[in-house]
């Protein structure tokens, strides 16, 4: 029985060796990195997680772009503004790929517009922009649609009445209204239980990928169908909000003219009409289904979230809430209605958004790419099929573009004259042809919420309450530590 043992052992140490050697061998094609060990490669190094602080130290190691390997599947980092600039912006169309993990490969599919690559992302996207944009101009409905969540929500937290709140909740009702009214052409009341649970499953959703039941569905897909846990009630949400979006489409189908289409669902609706007899069309209704889900998960979590860090960073800095609120009275008539074009008579406010958009950094490293064909970054060969991860944290901390970058400090966006100016280090929505779609969207919600929250409030610590917790909560965003703050009317 010993001898058998033995020969297992021996083959098993045989087979790591042959591995080992393998991937010395493979890893030769790829930029430098750590060496990878048999079957888990560097997830031992990484700690079983793409951290961003850990990216960036092993760039000390071996340079702004390098390899990681995650079990058998090696990984490109593009750490730094030069090398994430080569590779999303000089080489966009060759990494405008986008790698699906089995989680969301088998809660979405290859589908929409968030999780696909090629033809269909292309057409998706491009369509999806063309109607975002045609809401900015002409009439802008964007911009009416949010002025009225901010009167919505201005009321909610006076409703409050001195009492003290978690902000999150009426926040993510504001923005999740947003999204809803641009897709489906109305809103929802607080109160509404399917709203509410649409919101629990967007979260839900969101954050699953972040904890170790979603590691772990990554790593053993197989076994996962078969187990309980929280990964079985994602799947439920899921289907929740997919029935949520069908159910919608029903009723659009119902009483939708082509000729005089009112929000997304309608103009979608004709787009398949149009293209029904072109073979090349990618305008179908699940393609439909799954993007609408998409922009509902991207356009409500990440704003919300962001919008929380600016409360919490004025908790932190009174002085810097001070200067904003009096740049607003300089600047606006009490009762005058804020315009996204008034950020440019108003240089402070809009540096205090965009220092909350970077050093909150809510996307962590940022989604990940796959090159689409063979190409070079910053003179590495990349192969077609390899998978690219821009450590966008490593660029909105770069200490070669930002003055302070481990501190909260507006005057990253402003000139010696107190002017807003940008910087080309700026990259919280990523960049190139993957870049956030709803980058202009979600910086006009920012700019009216903000403005219009520290134009009616003070906000202050509940009574008692002495530290702020600034650390973060990963996820596929990272969002604050639940807090609660006083809104004192002004």
């Amino acid at each position: 029985m010993s001898g058998i043992t033995e020969v297992i052992v021996i083959l098993i140490v045989f087979l790591l060796i042959v591995q080992f050697l393998k991937l010395q061998w493979t890893r030769s094609r790829f930029p430098p990195g750590p060496t990878p060990l048999p079957v888990i490669g560097n997830l031992l190094l990484l700690d079983f997680k793409l951290d961003r602080e850990n990216l960036v130290k092993l760039t000390n190691l071996y340079g702004k772009i390098y390899t990681v390997w995650m079990g058998h599947t090696p990984m490109v980092i593009l750490n730094g503004f030069q090398a994430i600039k080569d590779g999303l912006i000089s080489h966009s169309e060759e990494l405008s790929g986008r790698p699906l993990s089995p989680f969301y490969r088998d809660l979405m599919g290859e589908k929409g517009v968030f999780l696909t690559s090629g033809h269909t992302w292309k057409q998706q996207r491009r369509f999806v922009m063309s109607y975002l944009r045609s809401l900015e101009l002409g009439k802008r409905i964007l911009e009416h649609q949010i002025q009225e969540e901010a009167r919505h929500l201005v009321e909610a937290f006076a409703n409050e009445k001195g009492k003290s709140f978690n902000p999150h909740t009426h926040i993510v009702h504001a923005t999740g209204n947003v999204i809803y009214s641009v897709i489906f052409g109305h809103r929802f009341s607080s109160e509404d239980d399917s709203f509410n649970r649409l919101i629990k499953a967007i979260s839900f959703v969101i954050y699953f990928q972040g904890t170790i039941w979603g590691r772990l569905y990554d790593a053993f897909p197989w076994l996962m169908h078969y187990l309980p846990g929280p990964h079985q009630e994602v799947f439920l949400y899921n289907d929740f909000m997919h029935d949520l979006v069908r159910n919608e489409i029903r009723s659009h189908e119902e009483r939708w003219k082509a000729d005089d289409p009112q929000d997304l669902t309608d103009f979608y609706l004709v787009q398949i009409a149009k293209t029904k007899e072109d073979p090349t069309s990618t305008f179908n209704e699940e393609n439909m289904v799954q993007t609408l889900v998409d922009l509902l998960l991207g356009g409500t979590e990440t704003t919300t979230v962001t919008l929380c860090w600016a409360l919490l960073y004025m908790l932190q800095y009174p002085d810097v809430q001070e200067k904003v609120q009096k740049e607003l009275e300089t600047v606006l008539q009490p009762s005058q209605l804020i315009h996204y074009e008034d950020r440019q008579k108003l240089p402070y406010t809009n540096a205090v958004i965009h220092e909350t958009l970077r050093y909150s950094n809510i996307t962590s490293v940022g989604a990940p790419r796959q090159c689409m064909k063979d190409t070079t970054v910053l003179g590495f060969p990349i192969e077609k099929g390899t998978i690219i991860l821009p450590n966008l944290h490593s660029v909105v901390f770069e200490s070669e573009h930002w003055e302070t970058p481990w501190k909260f400090n507006p005057n990253h966006f402003l000139n010696s004259d107190g002017n807003f100016v940008n910087n080309e280090a700026f990259l919280p929505f990523s960049a190139g042809h993957r870049m956030c779609l709803g980058e202009h969207m979600a910086k006009i919600e920012l700019f009216i919420f903000f403005a219009n929250l520290l134009r009616a409030f003070t906000f202050q610590l509940p009574e008692g309450v002495k530290e702020i917790n600034l650390d973060y909560i990963l996820g596929a965003v990272l969002q604050p530590h639940p807090y609660k703050l006083l809104a004192v009317p002004r």
